[in-house]
């Protein structure tokens, strides 16, 4: 049996006792110790990505599935890739159990069903060059395990995101990633340190991903959305620096092309 490290008494007590400025301290001394489990994990994030590229350029796709707090934090994931990358919402997309009402309120025992998932991946005509990523930080989501053990049966990629070494979905899995952060601030409480490790290493998939799907120019975002006048303005930035254009020219160059890549490309031919 493994034990529950993110169900451990936290480190700290008599929180309803302590001043603001006590507890501000102390959950910040807490994260502190986030990045450095993240890093440990830096291993097997890299198998999965060196995996998840070559399978991408042939139409594969990336799904998160997870449940409460880590569902919201797959959805949250995949759905900034579009804006911030310019693909298709179809790239990588997040399954919260329960669906988009969980997004904002709890769906009972949307999590308990071991079987949905699966059928939720077959509604979206589910491949073999797909990757699945279950996120679990307890690492006993039935939803999540579910979702892995078909998928990996089926044969796609499979990986885990989980704060607890050795639980059923890192068994489930063929890549586990663990970032072991401790018990909560809060006991129990895993929107805290294990919510931020997972969107650490969600962050760290899908970026590492699209910088080598050449979604990113040096250390731009060449591809991203347009979609409002801050944008508008960074990407006109970009191309003063790269093309040597006054601000006006650029931005008209800018809007007549969509993006910065293409501009680019069009001005240089």
């Amino acid at each position: 049996m493994f034990t529950k490290i993110t169900e451990q008494p936290s480190l700290h007590d008599k929180l309803d006792e302590k001043s603001v400025h006590e507890l501000l301290v102390e959950m910040n001394e807490e994260d502190q110790k986030v990045a450095l489990a993240v890093r440990e994990t830096i291993p097997q994030i890299e198998q999965l990505v060196e995996q998840i590229v070559p399978r991408m350029k042939r139409g594969g796709r990336i799904f998160y599935m997870g449940a409460g707090t880590s569902g919201r934090l797959g959805v949250l994931d995949a759905s900034e890739i579009p804006p911030t990358f310019g693909m298709p919402n179809t790239y990588v997309i997040g399954l919260i159990a329960g669906g988009d009402t969980a997004l904002r309120n709890p769906v009972e025992k949307a999590e308990d069903d071991p079987e949905r998932s699966w059928k939720e991946l077959q509604e979206h005509n589910i491949s073999i060059l797909d990757t699945v990523i279950g996120i679990a930080a307890s690492g006993t989501t039935p939803y999540v395990i579910g979702a892995l053990r078909h998928a990996r049966e089926f044969g796609c990629l499979t990986a885990s995101i989980s704060c607890n070494p050795g639980s059923p979905v890192t068994e489930e899995a063929e890549i586990a990633i663990v970032p072991v952060v401790g018990p909560e601030f809060v006991t129990g409480s895993t929107r805290l340190k294990s919510g931020t490790a997972q969107k650490l290493v969600c962050n760290m998939i899908t970026t590492t991903t699209m910088i080598k799907m050449g979604r990113v120019k040096g250390n731009k975002m060449v591809n991203m959305q347009l979609s409002n006048k801050k944008l508008v303005d960074r990407g006109t930035r970009m191309l003063v620096e790269e093309l040597g254009l006054d601000y006006e020219r650029a931005q008209q160059l800018l809007l007549l092309h969509g993006s910065v890549k293409k501009a680019i490309d069009a001005y240089r031919q």
